[in-house]
């Protein structure tokens, strides 16, 4: 028995047409709605994809402006326009139907419409909402922890330490690349601790200029130089009872170190201008994208600063080395920044895009990828988001160009391959082929580690052209390419 498929059919009183009963005897379990109101409560009420828009005359804005909010709310409803003939998009291009098709619909029809025609589009439609179903739901399962997406072995490592971390009340090191999430793991590292009640307070030490970051540190008494007009409370102050993140620490002064450095030995500051010491209780979370030890060797960074910091070391990993959740984080942004955007449009990514997201090496890391996908989202006129949309047609150009070794390779294997096809796997006949002897032949079938992929013998293959070989990353090539091109 075949299952109904659900699907709403929105039509203002004004039309008459009349199609719900038809569709029925096609299994299409039909819900009518004669208002964007009613409309929206059986959209929220039933689990519904697929949308049917039924206007049988020329509207007023002030109408086709609620039914362009009705698919704005409902934006993951795969919709489709029915349009009196006089309102199609091929004689008013500029109409407002027109926009609405454009932007929000799969597909569009001239009413009165050929119920064959119809039942075509709408299946048609059911099986692409399905696929964009499966697909929301397979991207919907982030694998987050601690408010952080991942699921990859390094980032469950990270994952481990950082739960490790936040028990111990020491000072934490967080050490990655620019735009691999460590202030996120700061803000988990404090959220989750003993300290969660108190202050978190953040200071980019690379923000402020030289003369600046030890008032911002430590904060000052009123007239203790031109412009204090008034006791500051420095940021180490403000912390009290909780954290002190101090960002990009290997960017902070020579002369400040000294003074951070006096902070954490004494736990006590005294206010510029002041000359009370006045006791702190913080715990102190650093992060750099700097090499410190490196910094130490070179002498820009003290080395008994930065053993006080790195009691505890945590290391965030850069996206080419957690490929598993670039994916998933691609998605996760791709809703974020779509649910906020005032005219949602792109329903994901096609599938080029999506290669590519998962090819390229993201060298600004997660930042990067934010900002191609947000770009993507504002400025994209695509119902799926293209490689062109994301810039990445032009960030793999480079990337994806072969270098000659490779090139010669990828020509060897498949000459080989199509030799071999030719010659029903017979190596002496491939080798003739090829110019070669059987020697060179079965050394550099060898060397490609090419094999095979058949269950039995080529020579003896009842079908043949199911025949193929493979490579070690198990890429086959088929006889029919060879045939076919």
């Amino acid at each position: 028995m075949t299952t109904k498929r659900t699907l709403l059919i929105f039509q203002p009183l004004a039309c008459k047409v009349e199609i719900a009963n038809d569709l029925s005897a096609h299994q299409w379990d039909a819900h009518v709605a004669t208002d964007v109101d009613q409309a929206s409560r059986i959209l929220s009420d039933y689990d519904i994809n697929v949308g049917l828009c039924l206007i049988d005359q020329c509207n007023e804005d002030q109408f086709l402006i609620q039914v362009s909010r009705l698919f704005h709310s409902f934006g993951h409803i795969t919709w489709i326009m029915g349009v009196a003939k006089e309102c199609m998009p091929d004689i008013f291009p500029s109409s407002f139907e027109s926009r609405l098709i454009n932007e929000y619909c799969f597909d569009y029809l001239t009413l009165p419409t050929e119920m064959d025609r119809l039942v075509f589009s709408l299946g048609h439609a059911y099986g692409m909402a399905e696929i964009a179903s499966t697909a929301r739901k397979g991207c919907t399962d982030y694998g987050t922890s601690y408010g952080i997406i991942g699921d990859s072995p390094v980032m469950q490592k990270l994952f481990k330490g950082l739960e490790k971390t936040y028990r111990e009340e020491c000072s934490v090191l967080i050490e990655g690349e620019t735009g691999t999430g460590k202030e996120l793991v700061a803000n988990a590292i404090h959220f989750h601790s003993n300290r969660s009640g108190n202050p978190l307070v953040t200071l980019n030490c690379g923000a402020f200029p030289k003369d600046l970051i030890q008032a911002e540190l430590f904060g000052h008494e009123k007239g203790a130089f031109t412009g204090a007009v008034q006791q500051k409370i420095g940021r180490i102050e403000s912390a009290q009872g909780g954290t002190l993140f101090l960002d990009e620490i290997g960017d902070l002064p020579l002369d400040q170190q000294v003074n951070l450095l006096r902070f954490l030995e004494e736990r006590a500051i005294t206010r510029i201008g002041g000359s009370a010491k006045i006791p702190i209780d913080v715990r102190i979370i650093a992060a750099t994208h700097v090499d410190l030890k490196a910094a130490v060797q070179k002498g820009t960074f003290r080395e008994d600063l930065f053993y006080r910091l790195q009691v505890l070391q945590l290391k965030t990993p850069p996206l080419r080395e957690r490929l598993s959740d670039i994916e998933l984080l691609a998605w996760h942004y791709f809703h974020k920044f779509s649910a906020n955007s005032n005219k949602y449009k792109a329903k994901g990514f096609n599938s080029e895009a999506l290669h590519l997201i998962r090819k390229y090496t993201w060298p600004g890391n997660v930042r990067e990828l934010i900002n191609s996908i947000r770009n993507a989202v504002v400025m994209s006129e695509n119902r799926l988001l293209s490689p062109i949309d994301l810039n990445l047609d032009k960030r793999n150009k480079i990337r994806t160009q072969r270098t000659l070794d490779e090139a010669r390779a990828l020509s060897d294997r498949e000459s080989i391959i199509s030799s071999m096809y030719l010659a029903d796997s017979n190596i002496s006949r491939a080798a003739e082929l090829l110019g070669i002897t059987r020697v060179s032949l079965h050394r550099l079938i060898k060397k490609y580690q090419l094999e095979c992929g058949s269950t039995s013998s080529c020579s003896s293959c009842a079908n043949r052209d199911k025949c193929f070989w493979v490579t070690p990353e198990g890429q086959s090539e088929a006889r029919s390419r060879v045939m076919f091109g």
